[in-house]
């Protein structure tokens, strides 16, 4: 699974080589966090069509932890940060976003817990992060979801759906943007590929990440279902690829309060031989 990650780059550099829009969600709202946790808000990349059917691509700021958008309550994305990549074509919640509504979800890491070999003591987390120091884009879905309450609650959320005018979102209401990560199974920790192995035996599920190309591809809007279905597939398959290129080391214990933040986090942990 993925339940933290750091994304330290701002949103004109994550806009630059996607020739992206930063929208004005942004400013302000997704700045650098070197601990993300689920229900902070983060950038996201998003392909839509303008009113007038143009294609543009766009930096938004998102929640993360997707909403659908028949819930009754923002609390439910709490616990759907992450999507399996086997079931995401089916789950209620997610089944409709993966059709039309998928995004690329920038990071330059992230965090995963080890449990001990002996099967006790406190588990050690460890910053996975590519090598060569490029950012990670994570395959993602997204949502919108209509805020409930008055005109202040609608203001701090800060967000307007795409392809709406100012006028009608003043008549409709404001609107909430999340999201979430596929993940796939993690490779067998005896896995031919020294780091492939290492992160199978870190944890069963592996977030899917993509490369810059096929993030293109990835977040083009494409209703047909046959070819939805091909694309989650190919994700998948080419997850390990990316991920072949992940380094990962210990870090220190500070990044399981939620509270904590700052590059320190991402430090190699000092240990003593």
């Amino acid at each position: 699974m993925c339940g933290r990650y750091v994304i330290a780059r701002t949103p004109g550099q994550l806009a630059l080589p996607f020739d992206a829009r930063v929208d004005d969600s942004v400013e302000g709202a997704a700045g650098p966090n070197w601990n993300v946790a689920p229900t902070h808000t983060v950038p996201v990349l998003l392909e839509r069509l303008s009113e007038d059917g143009q294609l543009l691509r766009e930096i938004h700021a998102a929640r993360w932890g997707l909403v659908p958008s028949w819930a009754k309550e923002i609390g439910v994305g709490s616990k759907m940060f992450n999507a399996r990549s086997e079931t995401v074509r089916e789950k209620p919640s997610f089944r409709s976003a993966v059709v039309s509504r998928r995004c690329a979800i920038p990071a330059d890491g992230y965090y995963e817990w080890k449990a001990p070999e002996s099967g006790r003591g406190r588990k050690q987390p460890y910053f996975v992060h590519p090598e060569d120091g490029s950012a990670i884009w994570f395959a993602g879905i997204y949502e919108w979801w209509r805020l409930p309450g008055d005109a202040q609650d609608a203001a701090r959320a800060g967000q307007t759906r795409p392809g709406r005018t100012t006028r009608e979102d003043d008549a409709a209401g404001q609107w909430l943007l999340s999201c979430s990560i596929l993940t796939r199974e993690a490779p067998p920790a005896d896995d031919e590929n020294p780091h492939l192995a290492a992160l199978g035996a870190l944890h069963n599920r592996l977030p899917v990440g993509m490369t810059e190309d096929f993030a293109r591809t990835w977040i083009t809007p494409d209703r047909d279902k046959v070819h939805v279905a091909e694309l989650v597939e190919q994700a998948s398959q080419q997850a390990l690829d990316v991920a072949a290129a992940w380094r990962m080391h210990p870090v220190t214990t500070d990044v399981g309060s939620v509270s904590s933040t700052g590059p320190h986090l991402v430090e190699p942990l000092q240990t003593l031989l």
